[in-house]
């Protein structure tokens, strides 16, 4: 990080001074040699132009840097700029420091042994370090969600503002329809107002000022951000020219080579900016993010090529005939006499032609490949996990892929953005983000709690599925939120699966143990009716196709199994279908353990079998001690042991999720059959006003909730055990719920590995039962009050 920050600040001054080398200082009359230069007194003797006679003496260079008043502004400017960044970066200086001696005096991690370490074993050593010497002396121990909330406070509230189609990104324009602009220019102006500019909302890195969180006067407080965006917004536009030139050379100097030697890689594509804030979940790490998004990046990239037009294809095809035809006669006059790359443009000519046959060749398919839209679609939703409703069912649809390339746009498409960016930045400040000052004062006062040790947070980085909850999301009957508090496309309920799953020592509050506890019995009832009907992955050539295409890795063939189960229904009814993906699903999750089972070998795993019929099954020992989280416990002797288990650890866990979060929109997608779609593309009115009435399903009224028993939650209702006793399998016990669920059920063979990491306990593993930290007053198990706007 601090030698990245010396090369930029060298990078910049290499950019200007480069820049004005070649403005000032260069005399292409005699670079093109459009003038003689003659070096001795004959004037018909031929001599050879070399570069430095190109360059002017430094005299007339300086002169004419002198005369030029513009670019003398513009040094001056840039200068004032490289400055400013010179005390940031002494600054930095003095903050990488106190890391350094925080991790080798207080986590006692030496540096040479840093890269070894998981984020969990850091983690785990800070919430050690609080108990031992109070590090924060607010509150007796640090949570891993305290943790969380330190890092991602501000990064939780733009994935909120986003998730609520608060910010001004997306523009219906003619002929394009609704889109997406969303820069590093446009994301920098926002956090400036918002976080830590000068004026902004928060008065530091932790407290929002409390002229915010009262509402008596928040149209006073709408004017003065009104005021204070247009002034940043004509602050802009003054710098645009500056910022524009900066940008084209940048990116000239950054892509050029790119370019030449990779002439489509412009056509390759990447997650865009607003894709990553989408499809972010409340309190979800950058690398932890950028670990999903890559997963599916591949089959992300497949199924856009899915979309491939037949006219296209066969202009590309006679495009690339023709100039290759021409490139080829060019090479081969080169190949037999040099001297013809001394021709005017033959050397342009030949670069031209050669990055235009690699475009043609990019919008030609291979003949030999078959894709399966809807099978791309659902393996992408195992790894991003979050697609609107309508995407289902209508993957081959020109519409949907329009709509998912604004999550993964072209690399040219993201680079022409950031180059517009200067001039479209101070219009969205200006006519767009004034408006919403007063939507923007009410999200922040409704939206932010105070949380003792931590300071203000957003409310929806709570996870609390009773403020935030969707009914929909099976959330019905278990939260209180108004549609303007209810997080969409499942944000709230998919964020806190994420977050118990990637932190299992995390103990949630009482309703979110309930939700978790709630879905653990909907698996099993799930797996329990597939295992009853014989539905688990039916052998067939497609599920055998697909599964050995899987080599990576057993958490991803698990994923394969679960895709592949599914595309062999395409021929029953659409209900039937959903019951079977569904149980699917459910036993996928159903077959994961809890404590990490792997064989030892010589380099400390080996991945564990699944039963098969005709042959005994492998065998399995425990990668940790029962009750000890395998994810934070010490694999052996050596560094790069325990570094490969906690990856392979993690990939369990990731595929975990995975399984969740197909399981849950399946689960969504039946609740919302006969309900109208209400997603991001197409909101309601009301969701952007804080005067929505808290809303009530049909389907949960009179209906009695039924309430697990967990860690945190230590009841249950009686019905509960007579139902499960006959169904679910002894000993089973949620990891991070805490829930056991009596009953036996002999499981039929399947073709599942049992896979380590996931989520259910073996017999004798004893709940845990913490004593609960009193942490907020009783004003905060309160909904947060509701102004109207």
């Amino acid at each position: 990080m601090l030698i990245g920050e010396i090369f930029e600040l060298m990078q910049f001054i290499f950019v200007v001074a480069f820049t004005t080398f070649l403005v000032s200082c260069v005399d292409y009359d005699i670079l093109f040699a459009n003038k003689m230069v003659n070096h001795s007194q004959h004037a018909s003797e031929l001599v050879k132009v070399t570069l430095p006679d190109a360059f002017l003496p430094p005299s007339v260079c300086s002169a004419r840097i002198q005369q030029n008043g513009f670019l003398i502004s513009i040094l001056v400017i840039a200068g004032v700029f490289w400055i400013h960044r010179l005390i940031k970066f002494i600054y930095n200086i003095c903050c990488y420091w106190e890391i350094h001696s925080f991790y080798i005096n207080a986590l006692k991690i030496p540096m040479a042994n840093l890269p070894y370490y998981t984020w969990q074993e850091v983690q785990a050593r800070i919430v050690q370090i609080q108990k031992e010497h109070q590090i924060c002396i607010h509150k007796k121990e640090l949570t891993e969600l305290d943790i969380y909330h330190r890092i991602l406070r501000f990064k939780n509230y733009m994935v909120a503002m986003v998730n609520k189609s608060l910010l001004p990104i997306r523009f219906p324009l003619p002929g394009l329809g609704d889109t997406i602009f969303y820069t590093r220019g446009l994301k920098y102006n926002f956090e400036l107002i918002f976080f830590w500019g000068p004026g902004s909302l928060f008065e530091n890195e932790w407290s929002l000022k409390a002229e915010y969180k009262r509402g008596g006067n928040r149209l006073e407080l709408a004017e003065k951000l009104s005021a204070r965006i247009l002034w940043i917004g004509i602050a802009n536009f003054i710098l645009c020219p500056l910022i524009l030139i900066w940008q084209i050379l940048y990116a000239f100097f950054s892509y050029t080579e790119i370019l030449k030697r990779e002439p489509g890689s412009l056509g390759a594509r990447c997650w865009s900016l607003y894709g990553r804030c989408y499809l972010r979940h409340f309190n979800e790490l950058d690398h932890e993010l950028h670990s999903r998004l890559s997963k599916g990046y591949k089959p992300a990239s497949k199924y856009m090529n899915c979309f491939i037009s037949p006219l296209l294809t066969i202009v590309a095809k006679n495009v690339a005939f023709f100039a290759g035809s021409i490139l080829a006669v060019l090479i081969a006059l080169t190949i037999y006499d040099e001297d013809v790359l001394a021709v005017e443009h033959v050397l342009t000519t030949v670069t031209l032609l050669g990055v235009g046959v690699t475009i043609c060749r990019s919008f030609i398919p291979d003949q030999h490949l078959v894709f399966c839209p809807e099978q791309l679609l659902r393996v992408i939703l195992a790894h991003i996990h979050y697609m609107p409703d309508h995407w289902q069912a209508n993957a081959h649809r020109y519409e949907t892929r329009d709509e998912f390339s604004q999550l993964f746009q072209y690399k040219a498409a993201f680079i022409l953005e950031e180059l517009l960016s200067p001039i479209v930045t101070p219009l969205i400040l200006i006519f767009c983000l004034r408006p919403k000052s007063l939507e923007i004062i009410d999200f922040f006062r409704n939206f932010t709690v105070e949380v003792v040790g931590v300071g203000d947070t957003c409310s929806f980085a709570q996870m609390d599925v009773r403020q935030h909850g969707h009914p929909a999301w099976m959330s019905a009957g278990k939260t209180e939120a108004s549609i303007y508090q209810q997080a969409e496309d499942g944000k709230t309920e998919l964020s806190l699966m994420h977050f118990a799953i990637t932190n299992p020592k995390w103990q949630p509050p009482r309703e979110s143990t309930a939700f978790i506890g709630f879905l653990k019995e909907r698996v099993l009832r799930d797996s329990s009716v597939a295992l009853a009907q014989q539905a688990v992955l039916p052998d067939h050539a497609l599920f055998t196709s697909i599964q050995s295409l899987q080599s990576e890795s057993e958490p991803h063939s698990l994923i394969a199994n679960v895709i592949a189960g599914s595309s062999a229904l395409g021929y029953v009814s659409h209900e039937l279908q959903a019951s079977r993906q569904l149980s699917e699903v459910a036993s996928a999750l159903r077959s994961f353990s809890p404590l990490q089972s792997a064989q030892q070998t010589h380099s400390g795993f080996q991945t564990s079998g699944s039963h098969v019929e005709g042959a005994p099954p492998r065998a399995h020992s425990t990668m940790t001690a029962s009750g000890t989280d395998a994810r934070t416990a010490s694999s052996g002797s050596s560094a790069w042991e325990g570094q490969l288990q906690s990856l392979i650890l993690s990939e369990y866990a990731s595929t975990e999720m995975s399984l969740h979060a197909l399981y849950m929109h399946e689960l969504h997608k039946q609740h919302t059959q006969t309900e109208p779609e209400r997603h991001v593309w197409h909101r309601r009115e009301s969701d952007e006003s804080g005067e929505s009435a808290p809303e009530e399903p049909d389907a949960q009224k009179g209906a009695p909730t039924v309430i697990p028993r967990s860690a945190s939650y230590p009841f249950s209702s009686p019905r509960q055990a007579v139902e499960e006793l006959a169904t679910l399998q002894t000993g089973f016990q949620r990891r991070y719920g805490g829930i056991t669920d009596p009953g036996t059920v002999h499981r039929a063979p399947s073709h599942f590995s049992r896979l380590p990491l996931g989520g259910w306990a073996e017999d004798g593993q004893s709940a845990r039962h913490p004593e609960p930290v009193p942490e907020e007053s009783s004003e905060d198990e309160l909904p947060p009050q509701i102004h109207k706007v």
